[in-house]
């Protein structure tokens, strides 16, 4: 039997409309340019991990292996922001906070220690090769995440 959609309150939906189900969550209003975003950057850098790690792996593991992981995160993010609901609203708070830590981890690190990434990744330099995108995005996420929560708190 399918878990009820129980919405950021954890009150189940019909409840909360008197008996009429409805999908509450994060990918409705603008949630969607936001679903939108992650989705084509879950396919830019997934796309571009795939191309380098099949065809010059050797050059740069590092790099691409994290380019990889960044598409992961994207997908994640992606699919738990789009399903609205509970435990997607917890996952996309996980992926936002992953991909935010991982933006400024990695963005640090490229430009210490350039040696360490000899080609870009998604993440590299705070995200410049995306026009900083990667670095804005989390932080729109959960801003978005937060508003929603409050929101749902709030009964509408």
């Amino acid at each position: 039997m399918p878990e009820p959609d129980t919405g950021v309150t954890g009150e189940p939906a019909a409840a909360r409309t008197g008996g009429e189900r409805v999908r509450t969550g994060t990918g409705s209003g603008p949630g969607r340019l936001l679903v939108a975003v992650y989705a084509i950057f879950a396919l830019a850098a997934g796309a571009r991990a795939g191309v380098q790690i099949g065809t010059q792996f050797s050059d740069a593991p590092l790099a691409y292996s994290l380019s990889a992981f960044a598409a992961a995160v994207y997908v994640l993010a992606t699919v738990a922001l789009a399903r609205g609901g509970r435990t997607s609203f917890r996952v996309a708070i996980t992926a936002c906070s992953v991909e935010l830590a991982g933006v400024l981890a990695i963005g640090t690190l490229s430009l210490v220690d350039r040696s360490a990434f000899p080609d870009a990744t998604v993440w590299s330099g705070y995200g410049e090769g995306y026009g900083f995108v990667p670095l804005v995005l989390p932080v729109v996420g959960l801003l978005w995440l937060r508003r929603t929560a409050r929101r749902a708190r709030a009964g509408g």
